[in-house]
């Protein structure tokens, strides 16, 4: 099906990663033009650029205002235009630490790596929607965001506010500027990626997939199509502010072992 992305502008933040990558190939194999977003990776991030046939490599650190102006105007000098926005980037921190147990300094280091760095991304895309007069922006949460996450209250915390107040927010906020810009969100359950390594080994999986009609982890790939459907506008031009789960229909959260 045509997905009318040919020749569009896109930005992957978090691009260095395996649900970031896999959203690099999918707009690639869909004709967009990608600039590929890292902030440690860098080895990653030129490998992926190479792979499918050049790409811009840019860095920057999203908890950063000036790193994340400087990688949209890197972004709009190499591609022409920035017409989609792919928020990606995002930390999940493995330890798990009840509330009680829980330092300020990772709470806020969490909600910067999460949270702040989606709002600056959405702020500076949506600077460039005001520019071309129109564009689409996904956000990337987690299922965390819905049903909580024991022991990560932190992350869980910073995901329910993008899937729910920045959100609803900025899908109201840009037809402002832009009547026909779109704002949605996919919230991954357990995903294979580089972030997750040991959580969802084969092992595991009957534990985790237990409040789920499918049971086995999402592949990255699986969440791409998902960022892409909800890119385009030839197939999802008059959905806005919703939130599709990539989650083998997940129900909730295991509490008890």
């Amino acid at each position: 099906m045509e997905t009318g992305l040919a020749g569009k502008g896109v930005v992957v933040t978090g691009a260095s990663g395996g649900i970031g990558a896999a959203c690099v190939r999918a707009f690639a194999a869909e004709g967009a033009h990608v600039a590929v977003h890292y902030h440690r990776g860098r080895d990653r991030a030129e490998a992926l650029a190479a792979e499918i046939g050049g790409a811009p490599i840019l860095n920057a650190d999203l908890t950063v205002e000036s790193d994340v102006e400087g990688l949209f105007e890197g972004a709009r000098d190499a591609l022409g235009r920035v017409d989609v926005c792919a928020a990606v980037a995002g930390v999940w921190p493995s330890e798990d630490r009840p509330v009680w147990d829980l330092s300020l300094e990772r709470w806020q280091a969490t909600l910067d790596a999460n949270l702040t760095a989606s709002f600056l991304t959405a702020r500076a895309f949506l600077r460039e929607v005001e520019r071309n007069g129109g564009g689409s922006l996904v956000l990337v949460g987690s299922t965390a965001g819905i049903f909580g996450e024991a022991g990560h209250a932190d992350y869980a915390a910073a995901k329910s506010a993008i899937l729910v107040g920045l959100l609803l927010s900025l899908k109201n906020e840009v037809t402002r500027i832009a009547p026909r810009a779109r704002v949605n969100a996919v919230a991954p359950g357990w995903t294979e990626s580089p972030m997750t390594r040991g959580h969802v080994d084969p092992e595991r999986v009957s534990a985790i997939s237990r409040t789920m009609a499918l049971r086995k982890v999402a592949q990255p790939e699986d969440v791409a199509q998902q960022v892409v459907i909800l890119a385009s506008d030839e197939l999802s031009g008059h959905v806005t502010g919703q939130v599709v789960a990539v989650a083998g229909g997940m129900e909730g959260r295991v509490v008890h072992e």
